[in-house]
């Protein structure tokens, strides 16, 4: 654990990505192959069942902190962290990770210490948890509460770690990628065969995905337009169909296996030749065209699909690429080559509930630009252009694949709520709550968490901290005087808010200082704004 927590460290104190991958190195080629397994698990953002719940580790730590129960909840509002502040009121003073640290090892804490927690009864969680508080040095009291709830985050993202893996085992990023797609267990035997670069080990297990960037420069930077695919950009859940060694699995971007989820797409992909997967998107479609997002959501969020909501909410999933054909990996293969083939599989197997993304005709970037500000009316979020000689990457590869989005909706809002962030921002007032006026009154619509500089958050946390009107736990209502223009991709109906809105992808596009309270943008024009979308969004 202290190695961990170390690298922890390490990965927290840093912005460089070279200085980040070279902690992870020094890590994995200094640690036992359990370790590193569990590891990898952790710093690929992956869960064990929490053993402990947040409620019972803040009551734990009213009752031993030693201090007035006032003054542990102006420290937790303060830090906006439960693992940081039970660190700091609790762990021995005067110890570092390299001090009096644990020597357990990290495979010891998971399996013979966190894990079991969960089948013992509560007075005997409180008294192990509380001893490890009193004896753990910070960092290390830190690290272990945020195992325990789950909640812990590196810093790192998924391609760091495929990079710092590579360097180490000698393997390319594509087939480190591979290996940790779909379930695996943290174990001597996963390291073991990803040492040995064995790759997935079940049948089932999808490609890691390949993702676009957005474009940021004029259109006709990507020079002729023939050599170039276009098509719509669905906005549905990005998603894997693999048919191999018998069975027919649906992945979804997240590694989760959504094949319950849609059992018709799954029917229909089953009559496909063993040894294919495709790559594609899944959306609610009904009468030939997509419906809105907000509807799809309802057939993930339901544990049992009736007969009504699968005839209400019909799935389809539409692909646009070839990964696997007669068992052979396609990606190598230039997009052309791969598109050809694709149209020539679905070709008798095109149905209602399985298709084919169409490529968009258009001889000009002048002619396709048009056609791309008319999305919004199609339901679709802009376009995708592909060259046509690109090979399926890994993860987001800038040159081959872009997004070329339509402009998001924007508004103006006033800043009525301020919460903690997470990670290195634990200290700094940075999830934020907007409202616009609803007659007299400022009704809250939607939260932001982005948008701002490193220098407007420290200046809006000074801020925040100073006009604070009333406290609830570790958030702050503060005085109705900022204004902010948001930015969002699609809106729709919700009975789950008081302003009857969702907004989808709300983010901070500019501090607005030069705007009153009274410039903020109303209810009503955000209701008229739902009310113009198309398929009733």
């Amino acid at each position: 654990m202290r190695r961990l927590a170390a690298l922890f460290e390490s990965l927290d104190t840093t912005t460089s990505t070279r200085l980040k991958i070279d902690a992870m190195v020094d890590y994995f080629r200094g640690t036992s192959a359990s370790d590193a397994a569990w590891a990898v698990y952790v710093l690929m953002g992956r869960r064990v069942k929490r053993s402990v719940g947040p409620a019972l580790l803040h009551a734990w730590l009213n009752e031993e902190s030693g201090l007035p129960h006032w003054l542990v909840e102006e420290t937790y509002a303060s830090i906006g962290d439960l693992a940081e502040t039970i660190a700091l009121l609790i762990a021995p003073e005067g110890t570092d990770h390299t001090g009096n640290a644990s020597p357990a090892t990290l495979t010891d804490w998971f399996e013979q210490r966190i894990l079991p927690l969960a089948d013992l009864p509560t007075e005997d969680q409180r008294r192990i948890v509380v001893g490890w508080w009193h004896e753990l040095p910070y960092r290390e009291c830190f690290l272990v509460n945020k195992l325990l709830t789950g909640s812990l985050r590196l810093g790192v993202s998924r391609a760091l770690v495929t990079r710092a893996l590579a360097e180490v085992l000698g393997h390319s990023r594509t087939q480190i990628e591979r290996a940790l797609i779909g379930a695996w267990n943290p174990s001597v035997q996963f390291w073991q065969a990803l040492t040995l670069n064995e790759g997935s080990a079940h049948a089932s297990h999808p490609y890691p995905f390949y993702l676009a960037s957005p474009l940021d420069g004029p259109i006709e930077s990507l020079g002729q337009r023939h050599d170039w695919l276009a098509e719509w950009k669905w906005d549905g859940i990005r998603g894997q169909i693999v048919r191999r060694a018998g069975e027919c699995t649906l992945w979804s971007r997240g590694e989760e296996i959504i094949t319950d989820r849609f059992p018709e797409i799954v029917s229909a992909a089953s009559s496909l030749q063993s040894g294919t997967v495709l790559d594609g998107e899944v959306l609610a479609w009904a009468e030939d065209k997509v419906l809105p997002f907000a509807q799809l959501q309802k057939r993930i969020g339901r544990r049992k699909l009736s007969a009504k909501i699968l005839k209400e909410i019909p799935a389809r999933f539409v692909a646009y690429d070839l990964l696997e054909w007669q068992g052979e990996d396609w990606r190598p293969k230039p997009l052309r080559e791969r598109r050809a083939q694709l149209e020539l599989v679905l070709e008798s197997h095109q149905t209602d509930t399985l298709g084919l993304s169409a490529a968009i005709d258009s001889p000009s970037w002048t002619s396709l630009a048009p056609l791309r500000d008319s999305a919004r009316t199609k339901g679709v979020e802009g376009l995708m252009l592909k060259n046509w000689d690109s090979a399926y990457g890994t993860g987001r590869q800038r040159g081959a694949w872009w997004k070329w989005k339509i402009d998001p909706f924007v508004f103006d809002a006033v800043l009525l709520y301020a919460a903690p962030g997470h990670g290195r921002r634990s200290n700094l007032y940075t999830d934020y709550t907007f409202g616009v006026w609803a007659g007299d009154a400022l009704v809250p619509v939607a939260k932001a968490y982005s948008g701002l500089t490193d220098e407007e958050i420290r200046r809006l946390d000074k801020w925040i901290r100073t006009n604070t009107r009333e406290k609830f736990g570790i958030v702050r209502s503060v005085e109705p005087v900022l204004v902010f223009e948001l930015a969002f991709e699609g809106i729709a109906k919700s009975t789950r808010h008081k302003s009857g809105i969702a907004m989808r992808f709300p983010r901070i596009k500019q501090w607005r200082s030069d705007k009153a309270t009274k410039d903020a943008d109303t209810l009503a024009n955000l209701q008229l704004l739902l009310a113009q979308q198309p398929h009733g969004q």
